[in-house]
This record gives C-alpha cells, sequence and structure tokens, in this order.
C-alpha cells in the first residue's frame, strides 16, 4: 500500500487528501449496505502515489481528481444502474471542500477479473490504495499485472485521447480572444500530450509501468535508432512526468502556446502514423492517406455487435455500419488535427461531417461535435 499520495506534498495536503478518502468510505458505507460493498479502492495518480501538487502562496494544493472504485457484490450492470447516481451526487457534495473532483467507478471483482487486459485495468491493479479491502480481493487478476499483455489497441486508445486534447487545444487556439482560462487549458493538454507520447512508444514496446517515473526511467533505456524521429520524445516526455508530479496553471501568451503546439502537434504525427502501420499492418505515409483508408481501425471489435452499439449512439441509420463508432473519431481526428486542407477540401469535409454526423463547416463546430462523440466513444 502507498503510504503517500503524492511525492512530496506538504503534511497539510497530504492530510487533507487523507482526511477527504475517510469522509468518502463513510458516505459509500451509508450508501451501499455492508453485505454489497466489497471493497474501496482509490486510483488514479494519488492512489498510485504520484498525485500532483501544485504549488501555491497559500500552501500545497491537490490538482489532479479523486478516481475511487467501489467494488459491489452482484450483477455488473445492475450494480452500476443502482448505485452510479447516488455516488455522482455523493462526490459532487464533497468535491468543493475537498478542492478537486471526487469521482466514482461502480465495478465487480467478477467483471474485473474475467475483462481482457487493458492499460485501465493494468493501471488499477498495480497501482492503487485500498480504503475497504485489501489486495487478496485482487486474487485471480494476474492477466492485469503483465503489461506486456496490453494490447496495441490500446495505445492507440491513449493517442487517440492525448491528441484529441491537442485537438480541442488547437480550438481554443484559433479563438479571437483568447483568455487566461484558454492558456491553462491549452497548457494543460500539451502535457498531457507530452508525456502521453512517450507512455504510447512504451505500451508498443511492451515496456509500459504504472508508475511515470519509472516509465521515464524505461523510455530513456529503449533502443530508438530505428526510428530517429522518436528521440525528441525524451525530453517531451521528462516535461510531462514534471507537469503531472508539479502541475502548473500555464499564463503563456498565445502566440507562445500556438508554437508549442505545432511543434508536439507534428511529433504526434510522427508517433500516429508509425503505430498505427504497424497495428493495422499496411503502410500510412500521411494523415489523409490513413483517415480516407478502407482498412478497418477497430478490427478487434466484433461487426454484430458494432451494429447493436450504433444503433444505440445513433438510431435506426447506425445498423448500416459493422464498424465500432470509435473509428468515427479516428478518422476524422487525423484530418482536423493535421491536414491543412480538411475545411477547404469539399472531399475531406463532407467526409467529417459524414463521420461526425454534423452540417457544420468551420473548426469550432466541427470539434464540438467531435466532441460529443468523443465523450461516448473515448
Amino acid at each position: 500500500m502507498n503510504l503517500r499520495f503524492t511525492q512530496d506534498g506538504s503534511p497539510e495536503l497530504e492530510a487533507r487528501l487523507q482526511n477527504t478518502c475517510q469522509q468518502v468510505l463513510a458516505g459509500v458505507r451509508r450508501l451501499i449496505p455492508a453485505d454489497r460493498l466489497e471493497g474501496l479502492l482509490l486510483g488514479g495518480g494519488y492512489g498510485r502515489g504520484e498525485g500532483g501538487v501544485l504549488r501555491t502562496a497559500a500552501g500545497d494544493q491537490p490538482y489532479n481528481d479523486l478516481e475511487f472504485y467501489v467494488f459491489v457484490r452482484g450483477q455488473a450492470v445492475l450494480a452500476e444502474r443502482q448505485f452510479r447516481q447516488p455516488l455522482h451526487e455523493l462526490g459532487e457534495s464533497l468535491s468543493p471542500a475537498a478542492g478537486l473532483e471526487v469521482e466514482f467507478k461502480v465495478l465487480t471483482l467478477e467483471k474485473l477479473r474475467n475483462s481482457p487486459p487493458s492499460m485501465f485495468y493494468y493501471d488499477l491493479v498495480m497501482g492503487h490504495r485500498w480504503f475497504a479491502g485489501d489486495d487478496a480481493l485482487l486474487v485471480g487478476c494476474e492477466p492485469h499485472r503483465d503489461a506486456a499483455q496490453i494490447p496495441l489497441h490500446e495505445a492507440t486508445r491513449l493517442l487517440m485521447n492525448r491528441c484529441s486534447g491537442l485537438l480541442f487545444a488547437k480550438a481554443r487556439l484559433a479563438k479571437p480572444e483568447f483568455t487566461t482560462d484558454d492558456a491553462d487549458f491549452v497548457g494543460r493538454n500539451l502535457a498531457k500530450a507530452q508525456l502521453a507520447f512517450g507512455d504510447v512508444l512504451l505500451a508498443a514496446h511492451g515496456q509500459y509501468h504504472w508508475s511515470c517515473q519509472e516509465r521515464q526511467r524505461r523510455l530513456e533505456q529503449l533502443e530508438l535508432t530505428a526510428l530517429p524521429w522518436a528521440a525528441a520524445l525524451l525530453p517531451q516526455h521528462a516535461l510531462g512526468v514534471e507537469f503531472k508530479l508539479h502541475p502548473l496553471r500555464s499564463s503563456a501568451s498565445q502566440a507562445g502556446l500556438m508554437t508549442r503546439h505545432q511543434e508536439l502537434a507534428a511529433l504526434g504525427e510522427k508517433l500516429w502514423l508509425w503505430l498505427e502501420s504497424r497495428r493495422l499492418g499496411q503502410p500510412f505515409a500521411t494523415a489523409r492517406d490513413y483517415a480516407l483508408s478502407r482498412a478497418n481501425k477497430c478490427p478487434e471489435t466484433a461487426s454484430l455487435r458494432n451494429r447493436l452499439v450504433n444503433l444505440r449512439a445513433f438510431g435506426p441509420g447506425g445498423l448500416a455500419s459493422g464498424r465500432y463508432p470509435r473509428e468515427r473519431l479516428l478518422v476524422t481526428l487525423p484530418l482536423l488535427l493535421w491536414e491543412k486542407n480538411s475545411l477547404t477540401s469539399p472531399e475531406l469535409l463532407v467526409r467529417i461531417q459524414m463521420e461526425l454526423k454534423t452540417p457544420a463547416n468551420d473548426l469550432s463546430g466541427l470539434v464540438a461535435a467531435y466532441g460529443q462523440i468523443w465523450g461516448r466513444f473515448n
């Protein structure tokens, strides 16, 4: 068990986080009967002892969310349906005093044990802190302890999500009026991408680790002579680790952030094309080549299930597609983020509108439509 929530946060911050966790435990026990509650686990950065410490004039403050996982006896879908809303309300009631978002996810041990390996479950099983229960509950979760078992499409998913952050940042940077909140949003998403790019490379080589500091060490030792462009990931990853442990609220200028964004996005494109060429077994020279390729970009999913998912998400018209909805993101993200002619080429614009199911024809509107689908299938 981690004895600290942070690497070097003040005793006051550690006590504040501990107090919040005890309030969470008390609240969870009020909501969930003792014969249903199996365990309460804190995941995320604070659960791994690598939570962010925001240095302020008023002392150290928390920065990341508190991500709790509530293990409940019973059928997974029914348990989630029964307790999701009460736990959400508990989180909302505790968040203001905690100074950060308190979030919950309902799980069953059976679902955890029977789920295929993923980056999410690896992080959860390998780095956490219990507030009810202990590691004896994780017997049978051994497949989730082997980072080499994380499938390649999980690396793609991580890269897609962090490049989505770059796309949202691109839309902010295009605003005529750029606020301090915009600067902070852009700076935060640049830092997340800096960290993720190195993590993606490690995951693709079976070298991912739950600790961001250990990932930095492993990245520095990774053989990269075959990927000369990848050397640029190392200093970026180091900056991402530093931000994760000691975040800052950016007050950089719009122009300065735009330059950093362009440099990082260009590096992300190289990583994207390398990863997806490797994952899908065919070469992609440009973002446009990748986006317009007919290759199934989510081959790990089943066609029949995909049709049902599309039906629920998009209505009767969704039945026509046997592709998983995340493919809409994998097609449109590269065009919106990297293809300069995406809004001026009729062919590309129509394709983006079709995938995102929107009549919007400007960056702001298209990114908003993208965000709606991303929020459901990231």
